[in-house]
């Protein structure tokens, strides 16, 4: 029954230390606590079933810690886990709005301080200039900036 404890131990330990690695690198508490677990397992383990158990178990637990973190690294079986999409548009970058300064259109979404407008040229992310604009509201442009439209109540 000692032997299912140590190894539980063992295992848990080494879970904690490959999370840390792998998953969550810079927290260092799963790592502590792996790493406690399994000095905690190979402690019993010479404790309760002799030093030859306990050296077999200290080898083999840093061949197999070894062996798995190597190949946490190496794999590829972690890209699944890890975001390699990246967003390179911009708001409003992909269309060209035929607006000027006083302007009037609808919001479409609460403006808090920033959400959605109808034009007669189409829809737009807008920015509030003074206080939050409820939705249906009519509004007007206020300034353009670089592909931002600030607008104000009418």
């Amino acid at each position: 029954m000692v032997w299912i404890a140590i190894l539980l131990l063992l295992l848990f330990g080494l879970l904690l230390m490959i999370a840390e690695i792998i998953f969550i690198p810079g927290t260092t508490l799963f790592g502590i606590f792996g790493f406690i677990a399994a000095v905690l397992g190979i402690f019993l383990s010479f404790r309760n079933l002799g030093y030859q158990t306990g050296m077999f178990t200290l080898v083999g637990f840093a061949f197999i810690a070894s062996v798995a973190i190597y190949f946490s690294f190496k794999s590829e079986v972690w890209r699944r886990f890890a975001l390699t999409q990246t967003i390179s548009s911009r708001v409003n970058d992909d269309k060209r709005f035929l607006l000027s300064v006083g302007d009037q259109g609808k919001a479409i979404s609460a403006l808090r301080p920033s959400g959605k407008a109808e034009f007669e040229s189409g829809e737009a992310e807008v920015h509030s200039l003074g206080p939050f604009i409820d939705a249906g509201c009519l509004i007007r442009v206020a300034r353009l900036d670089d592909n931002r439209i600030f607008v104000e109540m009418v």
